[in-house]
């Protein structure tokens, strides 16, 4: 069957022959960024999912794991402009979102724009900057604009902040604060490959050029399929399960679980959003133009694990926010 271009307006609803076109053309995303990236499947769905929500993402792993070749993979796969920034201690705001510079033959001072401005920008260990740096990028990821000099310029469409930090090394770093993290729509952990993958990667890569990608979606393709991911059918009942979620992370006794002394501080509204945009994202990477639970749970690590605080019990426990996320999805009623 010959495929179409399909093409989404902001309110139109979605069948199922739009939801499985719009599902190929994801997979034809991934299919396109496994010629250069083994393996990391969760990962690439990750980021594709960030991408088409217009979300942002921290990615957490040890160093070596292609995190940063991953994004700019992406990047090349989707037709987009790319930007790395090396967050170091001794980086400037400025470095960043741009500055002002005096023209002497003028006499008048002309805006330099700074990395920021692009589609994708790669903020590689931002935990290792102090936080007025960190905080540099918090306009623009909420508001999607930066002022410099008193003046605001809009960011690209799409923009998309990808951040990295290391799980194992916190010597001289600076931990992102809860109001800032909690703006990321995902916290992805990267783990190893299989021993299988890592063979591959071997033969792939060792002494070899990083492999072509073709551009298979452009940024005209990436609006029309946040269109499709907003006109997925989520039920009432599917909301009022993301919303059970939630509500039992801020006062789990209310929903009949034990695990109050375990948590500090649970999930903000951001956490209900990205729930259900992440849940119809996935929908339609399966090829349906309607969520069901199990999207949901699919989703539910990835959107909770930096929105729920542990206490210290939790710790001295050994458990994690994962381990907490992975009760609620395990203890909440499934509709």
């Amino acid at each position: 069957m010959v495929s179409r271009k399909v093409v989404m307006t902001v309110n139109q609803s979605l069948d199922k022959i739009q939801a499985e076109e719009f599902s190929r053309r994801l997979q034809d995303v991934l299919a396109e960024t496994g010629k250069v990236i083994v393996g990391q499947r969760e990962m690439m769905e990750g980021l594709l999912m960030g991408l088409v929500t217009g979300g942002h993402i921290l990615l957490e792993g040890v160093p070596g794991l292609a995190k940063t070749l991953a994004v700019s993979t992406l990047a090349r796969t989707v037709d987009t402009e790319f930007r790395r920034i090396q967050f170091t201690p001794d980086l400037l705001p400025a470095d960043i979102t741009g500055t002002t510079i005096y023209n002497r033959e003028t006499g008048e001072f002309k805006v330099k724009q700074g990395p920021v401005f692009s589609n994708i920008i790669l903020a590689d260990e931002i935990n290792r900057a102090p936080a007025k740096v960190q905080s540099a990028l918090l306009e623009a990821m909420q508001e999607r604009q930066v002022t410099i000099g008193g003046e605001t310029f809009p960011l690209a469409d799409p923009f998309l902040v990808l951040a990295t930090q290391n799980p194992i090394e916190q010597e001289g770093t600076y931990p992102l604060p809860e109001a800032q993290v909690d703006r990321f729509l995902l916290k992805l952990k990267i783990g190893y490959p299989t021993r299988e993958e890592e063979r591959t990667i071997l033969e792939r890569m060792a002494g070899k050029a990083v492999p072509e990608v073709a551009k298979v979606v452009d940024p005209a393709g990436i609006r029309s399929m946040r269109a499709a991911v907003n006109a997925v059918f989520v039920d009432e009942k599917i909301k009022s399960y993301i919303i059970d979620i939630v509500f039992a992370s801020r006062d789990p006794e209310a929903a009949g679980l034990d695990l109050a002394p375990l948590i500090a501080w649970g999930a903000s509204p951001r956490a209900t959003l990205a729930l259900t945009q992440l849940a119809r994202a996935r929908a339609l990477m399966q090829g349906r133009a309607f969520v069901i639970p199990e999207d949901v749970k699919t989703v539910g690590h990835d959107v909770l694990r930096h929105r729920i605080l542990i206490t210290y019990e939790a710790e001295a426990e050994n458990l994690t926010s994962d381990d907490i996320v992975s009760a609620l999805l395990d203890n909440v009623a499934v509709p």
